[in-house]
């Protein structure tokens, strides 16, 4: 176990940013949604915000959760280790059970006010692609601390399992933020069971039910259980971002780092006073089919 937590330390980071540089490819040529805004403008911004995030999680959160999953398996402390089952069973219901609990720490960041306010840097972005994938403020990144200490502690995540979700976390969220176009027929197919680039697009929408569903990160299950699936609203009629941050200069570096600790605006309302909360549904349409 040891080596293989050893290997994916030292492998893992390659892949992600193989991931990364393939997606990034790949969504250029086969483009889902039409840009708005200048492609090198808006990777200069989210490269900023990207590395000040990198820096909080990889050197302060990832290393105090690591060392609690550590100081679990020592002391055979969490549910995990409580249950007995084979190794392979046990593993797989501590990878569901993780992604469960990111569910619902998404899920309050964008009904808790508080935490809003720093995740809003992420949605504020007028496109969706793979640069989106870890454009998150630094203090969000610093909040998720304490959600990720009780994720780890009551859970019982042994070191070995929170390597590889953490794996599968970073590489399925490039996946879905993507701006990549894949066969319907091969994403409907794929959506069944993960998380994909039409169905994450719903919930970058500058509509604000639209917004408020779609919180899986890699199964798309949760979203089905709890009843936030939306896959019934077509990739050209979605405008990515929020409305009352649209402008030019409201997705700037500095002014992004600074925005959560200035006065909000009415999220959901545009400049003209238009306000963004819902839209028409389609006569017999079911929320959880999905359209082009």
């Amino acid at each position: 176990m040891d080596n293989t937590v050893s290997l994916l330390g030292r492998y893992g980071p390659v892949t992600v940013v193989m991931v990364f540089l393939a997606l990034l490819a790949l969504e250029t040529i086969l483009p889902l949604r039409r840009r708005v805004r200048p492609r090198m403008g808006r990777y200069r911004v989210n490269l900023f915000i990207t590395a000040i995030a990198f820096i909080a999680g990889t050197y302060i959160v990832r290393r105090i959760a690591f060392g609690l999953a550590v100081s679990c398996e020592d002391g055979r402390f969490g549910l995990m280790y409580l249950l007995d089952m084979p190794a392979a069973l046990k593993f797989a219901v501590g990878f569901l059970l993780m992604d469960l609990t990111f569910y619902y720490w998404h899920r309050l960041n964008h009904t808790v006010m508080p935490l809003w306010r720093f995740h809003n840097v992420h949605h504020v972005d007028p496109d969706l692609d793979v640069t989106t994938s870890f454009r998150f403020h630094a203090v969000e990144i610093l909040l998720s601390l304490g959600f990720r200490a009780a994720q780890v502690a009551l859970i019982g995540v042994p070191p070995i399992l929170y390597a590889v979700y953490e794996l599968v976390f970073t590489c399925t969220t490039a996946f879905h933020h993507s701006n990549l176009r894949l066969p319907l027929w091969l994403e409907r197919r794929l959506n069944r069971v993960l998380v994909t680039p039409r169905m994450h697009g719903i919930h970058h929408s500058a509509v604000r039910d639209e917004t408020n569903s779609n919180y899986s990160v890699v199964f798309s299950l949760w979203d089905l259980v709890h009843r936030t699936l939306r896959l019934d609203v077509r990739q050209p009629d979605i405008e990515i971002g929020v409305p009352a941050y649209l402008g030019l200069s409201d997705n700037r570096a500095l002014g992004l780092i600074a925005m959560p600790l200035t006065r909000q605006r009415e999220y959901w309302r545009y400049p003209d006073g238009r306000l963004s909360l819902t839209r028409a549904a389609f006569a017999g349409q079911s929320k959880t089919y999905m359209r082009e």
